[in-house]
C-alpha cells in the first residue's frame, strides 16, 4: 500500500494525544473515525478540537472558516469495530498500559482490512510488544508523536523485528504528506529519542532541587533563557561542533562524575505522596489554577507556532 492509498483513519483512544492526531489528519483533508470507550470522552474530544482549531485561527496559522467541515470529517463512535472495519490507518492512543494496548492491537487484527497500517503512539512500549501473536506483524508500528502533536511536528517512527519496509515507508511518506517531520528509529529502545533526552534531563533537573542547588523556578529559568532558546535552532551535536569536541570533552570528563545516575527519582515520589501533582491537582513545584494554566498552554502554542516559521 503507499501513501497515496490511505484515504480513512482511524485513532482508537480520544485524550490528549487522540483527539490532537485526529483533528490533523481530518485538517488534511482525510475521513477519521475517532474511538474511545465512552460518549463522553468523545464529546469533551470534539470540544477540544473545536477549541485548537479557533486558537489555531486566532494565533494566524489557520484562516478563517478553516474548521468548516472539519466535524463532518470526523465520526465518532464507541465501537472498535466501527472504526476499523475501513481503516486504511489506525493510530492507538490510549494510556501507558501494555496489556490494554496488545489487547487492542490483537483486535485490531482481526478488524482491519490485510492491508491497514497499525501504529501505536506509545511513549515508552516496544512494537515487538505489540506485534506478538499478530497474523499480521508486518504491518505494525510505533508512531510516538509529542504533546501537543497537532503543533510539534516530530514523529518518531519505530519499527519492530517483524516491520516490511513498506509499511514504514508507507506511513513515512504520508506523515511528510500532512506536514510532520518523521523520524526513523534504526532499532527498538525504551524512550526511543525525545523522551531518553528529556528524561536524561529531568533526571538532573530534580537532583538539582533536591540537593538545593537551585529552585525549580531558576531551572526553568536557566532553560527558558540559555540552551532552550538555542537548542530550537540547533541541536547538542550542532551546538557543540560549534565549540570542538576538544573543548567538551574537557568540560565533561569534570563534569559528568557529578551529575545524577541513579535509577530513581525520590524527590518525584515525595511530591505523589503529598498529592502535588502539577496542573491537574493545583499544585506541584508551582501553584497552579485553570486560568494559569490556559495561560502557559497558550504561551507554549504561540513559540511553537513562531519557532516553525524561523525554521523554514
Amino acid at each position: 500500500m503507499k501513501a497515496e492509498d490511505i484515504q480513512r483513519i482511524a485513532v482508537v483512544g480520544a485524550g490528549l494525544m487522540g483527539h490532537g492526531i485526529a483533528q490533523e489528519f481530518a485538517l488534511a483533508g482525510y475521513q477519521v473515525q475517532l474511538h474511545s470507550r465512552t460518549r463522553e470522552s468523545l464529546d469533551k474530544a470534539l470540544d477540544n478540537i473545536g477549541s485548537n482549531v479557533e486558537r489555531l485561527v486566532l494565533l494566524g496559522v489557520l484562516e478563517p472558516g478553516a474548521g468548516e467541515g472539519l466535524v463532518g470529517r470526523i465520526q465518532t463512535t464507541t465501537r472498535l469495530e466501527e472504526a476499523a472495519e475501513r481503516a486504511d490507518l489506525v493510530i492507538e492512543s490510549v494510556y501507558e498500559d501494555l496489556q490494554l494496548k496488545q489487547k487492542i492491537f490483537k483486535e485490531l487484527d482481526d478488524l482491519c482490512p490485510p492491508q491497514a497500517i497499525l501504529a501505536s503512539n506509545t511513549s515508552s512500549l516496544m512494537p515487538s510488544a505489540f506485534a506478538a501473536g499478530i497474523r499480521g506483524a508486518d504491518r505494525i508500528l510505533v508512531a510516538h508523536y509529542v504533546n501537543p502533536p497537532y503543533l510539534v511536528p516530530l514523529v518518531e517512527l519505530v519499527p519492530g523485528q517483524q516491520t516490511a519496509p513498506a509499511t514504514l515507508a508507507t506511513l513515512c511518506e504520508l506523515l511528510e504528506k500532512i506536514g510532520k517531520h518523521p523520524i526513523v528509529i534504526h532499532k527498538e529502545a525504551p524512550g526511543f529519542i525525545a523522551n531518553r533526552l528529556q528524561m536524561a534531563l529531568l533526571r538532573e533537573a530534580l537532583e538539582i532541587v533536591r540537593q538545593d542547588i537551585a529552585s525549580p523556578q531558576d531551572v526553568d529559568a536557566v532553560l527558558k533563557t540559555s540552551i532552550g532558546r538555542r537548542w530550537a535552532v540547533a541541536g547538542v551535536f550542532e551546538t557543540l561542533e560549534l565549540a570542538g569536541w576538544d573543548l567538551v570533552e574537557s568540560i565533561t570528563s569534570e563534569l559528568l562524575p557529578h551529575l545524577g545516575s541513579g535509577a530513581e527519582a525520590p524527590l518525584l515520589r515525595e511530591k505523589i505522596a503529598r498529592g502535588e501533582l502539577g496542573v491537574k491537582s493545583g499544585a506541584g513545584f508551582y501553584q497552579w489554577t485553570p486560568e494559569a494554566a490556559d495561560k502557559l498552554r497558550e504561551k507554549i502554542a504561540h513559540a511553537l507556532i513562531n519557532i516553525e516559521k524561523w525554521q523554514k
